[in-house]
């Protein structure tokens, strides 16, 4: 006997109905395709994280490094260009025969750009020998060493002598400034003669206290009685939120006819070729 014909007219309409609700077989492959998508974002996200990670350490070796090396040279070079025109001596006179040399000799401060001396500071190293050079705009300081505040005294006068310089990046002329102690010598060479300045102390003030130009640093109105060294750099050392100040006193000076003082005569000799 054949089977039951509408039995098996609805077992042929059930097995013709699709199971689930429809295009749900199509669900697995969207969420497949947004996981691509979104893998592929990580990857070029990662990638750029990378590129930018190696142009920052480029940058970073850029400034703390080569703008070092070029401001180096170019600072050595002005030193030899300036010690090379200068007359004089550059042995130290003999033991005995020091003399009073009268009241410094003070010059002109030269156009933007111009080299006024050079600066001797040998806590920082036997070799330590910078330009000084008027301006402290970046034409001067990210290339040519210490600049001259030109609102400030020359070299020698009563008063107020002060430079700036980088304590990091492009040639770092004041890196140890920090190390200076109480009684360093900081020899001033130009053209006239040498002055020495004798260290006292330093301060750290916030970049608008300006007032350490003064005359008489930090005191307005106050008439200077002596000549001051003052030289001020960025603080900490690689930072810029601060100002480092560091004062000194001149002791003596002597003529350029009576040659450099001893302790840097060696370094006068090789800066003018002759050591």
């Amino acid at each position: 006997m054949r089977g039951d014909p509408v039995a098996h007219q609805q077992t042929t309409a059930a097995s013709a109905v699709p199971s689930g609700r429809p295009g749900q077989e199509q669900e697995p492959r969207r969420r497949l395709r947004a996981s691509d998508v979104i893998r592929k974002i990580s990857q070029i996200l990662g990638e750029l994280l990378i590129t930018a990670g190696i142009v920052l350490l480029l940058f970073v070796g850029w400034e703390l490094w080569w703008t070092n090396v070029e401001a180096n040279a170019k600072q050595t070079e002005a030193v030899q260009s300036f010690a090379q025109d200068l007359t004089g001596p550059v042995t130290p006179a003999a033991p005995g025969n020091q003399t009073d040399y009268g009241p410094p000799v003070v010059g002109t401060a030269p156009a933007n750009g111009e080299t006024i001396g050079i600066m001797y500071i040998p806590r920082f190293g036997a070799d330590y020998t910078r330009p000084i050079i008027e301006g402290t705009g970046a034409d001067v300081l990210d290339t040519l060493g210490l600049g001259h505040y030109g609102s400030t005294s020359m070299p020698g006068a009563t008063g107020n002598f002060a430079v700036a310089g980088h304590r990091q990046t492009h040639g770092a002329v004041l890196d140890s400034i920090h190390t200076l102690v109480p009684g360093d010598k900081i020899y001033v060479q130009t053209a006239d003669g040498y002055y020495t300045y004798v260290f006292r102390n330093n301060q750290i003030v916030l970049p608008n206290r300006t007032d350490v130009l003064m005359p008489v640093p930090t005191q307005p109105g106050i008439v200077p009685k002596e000549s001051i060294l003052t030289m001020t750099s960025c603080n900490p050392r690689f930072g810029s939120q601060e100002r480092i100040i560091a004062y000194s006193v001149m002791e003596s000076w002597q003529p350029a006819s009576a040659g450099p003082p001893s302790e840097i005569a060696a370094q006068v000799a090789k800066a003018q070729g002759k050591g």
